[in-house]
């Protein structure tokens, strides 16, 4: 017998189970359709899919738990439609764990001078022929049910370190704004389908500004997500100041649901 929040957790196709805790430390269980992962856990960066430097054997034999697919980069090649139609990501990079798809919000940031944003979307021209492509949240959203991970991520507007406060301000709204289309779309709006077996986790922005940032949380976490991610770090502030943001956020993230530190791959 499952009661209360725990029934909830088990009938959904990804959760967490939080297992201990030691401060800001914390020690879980993530459960998806692919396999479970203790937490905390390293993520590998398989842009195109595949993993670099060692087969997909020897990563499980490392115990390598969640390999991360790029948005941006799969949409324009091979393409979402090409992977969906081989069996989707994890069968097209015969990695048998789980997987987790960015929303492309990076590129924003390290494609800066590709690209033209709106609060519409962001419109790039492919850094492979220069081709014009469009990214809103809704075709992110789209293309991440194409591929197929266990975890997608919202579109986000990711600012660099050295943004102003106003340029931070307008990127912390627009998140919120992309936030709620982001959540539309996977929740199911007639056209893309309902949330099914992928859990869609919210990306909180702010910089290194205390009240953007946990202004930007206490919107992420309205919408009630399986997950929390913090991004806008790793993009040029130093050690301390991402430590501070951390020490900001870590009490007012939700203790039942997973965080995921987005772009870091250095210890803390």
């Amino acid at each position: 017998m499952v009661a209360g929040a725990d029934l909830a957790a088990a009938q959904r196709p990804v959760s967490f189970e939080l297992v201990a805790v030691d401060g800001a430390a914390r020690a879980g269980t993530l459960r998806t359709p692919h396999g479970a992962v203790p937490t905390p856990c390293f993520m590998a960066v398989a842009t195109l899919g595949g993993l670099k430097g060692v087969t997909v054997q020897q990563a499980e034999e490392l115990g390598q738990g969640v390999v991360l697919g790029n948005t941006y980069h799969l949409a324009l090649r091979p393409g979402p439609e090409t992977v969906r139609a081989l069996g989707g990501l994890h069968r097209f990079s015969g990695w048998r764990g789980p997987m987790l798809t960015d929303s492309g919000g990076y590129q924003v940031f390290s494609l800066a001078a590709n690209r033209r944003i709106s609060d519409d979307g962001v419109s790039f021209r492919s850094h492979l022929d220069g081709t014009a492509f469009m990214l809103t949240p809704e075709e992110s959203i789209r293309i991440q049910r194409l591929l197929g991970a266990d975890i997608i991520m919202a579109f986000d507007e990711c600012p660099p370190a050295q943004a102003s406060r106003d340029e931070i301000a307008v990127a912390c709204r627009r998140t919120a704004l992309w936030l709620e289309r982001s959540v539309g779309a996977w929740r199911g709006d007639g056209v893309h389908g309902g949330a099914r077996e992928q859990a869609l986790y919210g990306i909180v922005q702010g910089g290194v500004f205390r009240d953007l940032r946990e202004a930007s949380l206490a919107d992420a976490i309205t919408h009630d997500l399986p997950g929390y991610a913090v991004g806008g770090l790793a993009v040029g502030e130093s050690a301390a100041e991402r430590n501070q943001v951390l020490d900001w956020l870590a009490p007012l993230l939700p203790q039942s649901r997973p965080r995921y530190l987005m772009g870091v791959g250095t210890p803390l």
